[in-house]
C-alpha cells in the first residue's frame, strides 16, 4: 500500500491518527500520508491538515450552527480525496461527517480501500446503520472487544486492535503520589462543553471549599484558547484556591485525590490513570432530548458500559448541577475505601482493552487490507 489518507475530525481522534501515521511509517517507510486531523498529525506529515479546532463540535444543535462550514469542508475534501486517487482511506473516529464520507465517496466510484479506525458506536444510537456499514467499508478496526462479534455478524470484515489509549497513557505514568486536598476539574476538549460545565463545576468547588477550606482545584486546559475561556469566567466570579493551567491533562490526573470528568474519551483516560471521578455532562436542550430519543444504550460512560454496571456515578443533564457533583466529589474525597474500591474497579476494566501494541496492530491490518 503507497498511499492513504487519513481524516480525523478531533482531537482524540488526531492522537490517534498520530500514533497510526508513526506505526505505519515504521512497517512501511515508503508510505505516503496524507489527509485531514490535527496538530500531531500534521507535524508528522505536512500534507495532512489541521482543521480539529473548528471541526471538533458535538450535538446536533451545535453542527447544525456551522452547517454551512461543514457542508463546505465536506465536499472539499471529497473531491481532494477523488483528485489524490490514494490506495485506501482510513477515517478514523468522527462518525457524523465520516460515514457521509464514506457514502459519498462510493457513490462517486472511489476505487480505492475504506477502512474505518476506532469504531463509531452507532451500538449506542444506530444500529440499523451497522449492515449499511458492511457494504460501504472494506475493514473495520475496533477498540472496544464486544464490537468485533457485532460488526462480523453482518459479514463486514473486522479486526480488533485493542484500545490503543491504554498503550499511550500507560507509558506516561509517571509514579505520583496523590494530593489528599487537592480536587480535579475536568470540563472537556470543546469550547460549548467548557462555556457549559465550567461554570457549574467551580461553583460545585465553591461548595466544597465552605465546608472544607483547606480544600484546592486544579483544572488542565486543552487549549490556551480554552484556558483564556475558563480565566475570564473565574475573574467574573473569583474564588481562591483555583489553578487553571494548559496541557496537563493527564499529570493532573495522576496528582488529584479525585475529580468531575466531562463525559467522553477523558472518562476513559482517568480510568487509564486510577482517578475516583464521576461523570459529568450537561447539552443543550434540543441535543439532549434527540439523544434520549435515539441512544439504546444504559450508561453514557464507557467504563460502566464495559463493566455492565454503574462503577462510576453519572451526573447527567438535569443532575449535573453543582450541589449534586459537590455531594459526589465529598464522599470521594473523604473516604479512602471507597476511592480504593473505585480504583480496583477500573483497573478491571482497563485490563480487558488489550491496550499494548494496539497502534502497530491497527497499522498492520491497514497495509494488509
Amino acid at each position: 500500500m503507497k498511499s492513504l489518507f487519513l481524516l480525523a475530525g478531533e482531537r482524540s481522534g488526531d492522537r490517534h491518527g498520530a500514533g497510526l501515521m508513526e506505526e505505519l511509517a515504521a512497517l512501511s517507510p515508503g508510505v505516503a500520508l496524507q489527509g485531514m486531523g490535527g496538530g500531531e498529525m500534521h507535524a508528522l506529515s505536512p500534507d495532512v491538515s489541521d482543521w480539529v479546532e473548528e471541526a471538533g463540535v458535538v450535538g446536533l444543535v451545535e453542527v447544525l450552527k456551522k452547517y454551512g462550514w461543514f457542508k463546505q469542508k465536506f465536499d472539499e475534501t471529497r473531491q481532494r480525496i477523488l483528485t489524490l486517487n490514494p490506495d485506501a482511506v482510513v477515517l478514523i473516529d468522527y462518525p457524523g461527517f465520516n460515514l457521509r464520507m464514506a457514502e459519498a465517496l462510493r457513490k462517486a466510484g472511489f476505487p480505492g480501500k475504506i477502512i474505518y479506525y476506532i469504531s463509531p458506536q452507532v451500538w449506542a444510537w444506530h444500529r440499523s446503520r451497522i449492515p449499511r456499514m458492511a457494504k460501504l467499508l472494506d475493514l473495520m478496526i475496533c477498540i472496544f472487544p464486544f464490537e468485533k462479534d457485532l460488526y462480523e455478524g453482518v459479514g463486514l470484515r473486522t479486526v480488533f486492535g485493542g484500545h490503543p489509549l491504554v498503550e499511550y497513557h500507560h507509558s506516561r505514568r509517571l509514579g505520583l503520589a496523590r494530593e489528599p486536598d487537592l480536587i480535579g476539574l475536568f470540563p472537556g476538549s470543546r469550547r460549548r462543553e467548557v462555556s457549559k460545565l465550567f461554570p457549574i463545576l467551580l461553583e460545585a468547588a465553591r461548595l466544597m471549599q465552605t465546608a472544607q477550606p483547606k480544600l484546592k482545584f486544579a483544572v488542565s486546559a486543552a487549549s490556551e484558547k480554552l484556558a483564556l475561556l475558563m480565566r475570564t469566567h473565574l475573574q467574573a466570579h473569583p474564588m481562591e484556591g483555583v489553578t487553571i493551567e494548559t496541557g496537563t491533562v493527564h499529570t493532573l490526573m495522576q496528582r488529584v485525590c479525585c475529580g468531575g470528568v466531562a463525559s467522553g474519551t477523558a472518562t476513559l483516560e482517568a480510568a487509564i490513570h486510577g482517578l475516583p471521578y464521576c461523570l459529568v455532562y450537561k447539552v443543550a436542550w434540543g441535543t439532549w432530548l434527540f439523544g434520549k430519543a435515539v441512544i439504546r444504550v444504559p450508561y453514557l460512560g464507557m467504563v460502566n458500559l464495559l463493566a455492565k454496571r454503574e462503577v462510576v456515578r453519572e451526573l447527567i443533564q438535569t443532575h449535573c448541577t453543582p450541589p449534586q457533583i459537590a455531594g459526589e466529589l465529598n464522599r470521594l474525597q473523604r473516604d479512602s475505601a471507597i476511592r480504593t474500591r473505585l480504583q480496583q474497579e477500573l483497573a478491571e476494566v482497563v485490563a480487558g482493552l488489550a491496550g499494548d501494541g494496539a497502534y502497530q496492530r491497527a497499522a498492520q491490518a491497514i497495509l494488509e487490507a
